[in-house]
């Protein structure tokens, strides 16, 4: 007997991509290859109702645009010796938006060597974890 197929939880999300941060992040001696550029994708997984809405208008998604100038802020926000405390500070700004239920985020650094590569640091939280996180970090 085949047990029931079961649908996957319906989800929405909102997908930023190769986003350039202008961002300082490790330390360089001599002769090392210094990083052109930061870049990070965020994927987070909302409620379905703030993506297929009744009537358009911003009252009904969920408003990313104050987030994006949040993290731009955290980035320029002085020197990072690691991209994983940059990436902390940026989770830590998603937990303060309720409408976010889970996440991934990634940050690379081009170049890894002259002209060539990326090197990157990815952290993908589900929604148990995501909870247990933001009640943790709620005084």
């Amino acid at each position: 007997m085949t047990p029931p197929k079961t649908d996957p939880p319906t989800t929405g999300c909102i997908e930023l991509r190769d986003f350039k941060l202008l961002t300082r992040i490790g330390t360089y001696g001599p002769g090392e290859t210094v990083p052109e550029h930061h870049a990070l994708d965020l994927t987070l997984w909302i409620s379905p109702e703030l993506v297929l809405i009744a009537q358009d208008g911003m009252a009904h998604v969920f408003d990313y645009d104050p987030l994006v100038l949040q993290i731009e802020h955290l980035a320029a926000d002085g020197h990072y010796a690691t991209q994983e405390r940059l990436m902390t500070r940026i989770v830590q700004a998603c937990a303060q938006y309720p409408a976010i239920e889970a996440l991934e985020i990634a940050l690379r650094k081009f170049p890894v060597r002259p002209d060539s590569g990326s090197l990157g640091v990815r952290l993908r939280l589900g929604q148990s974890q995501w909870l247990s996180m933001r009640s943790a970090q709620t005084p």
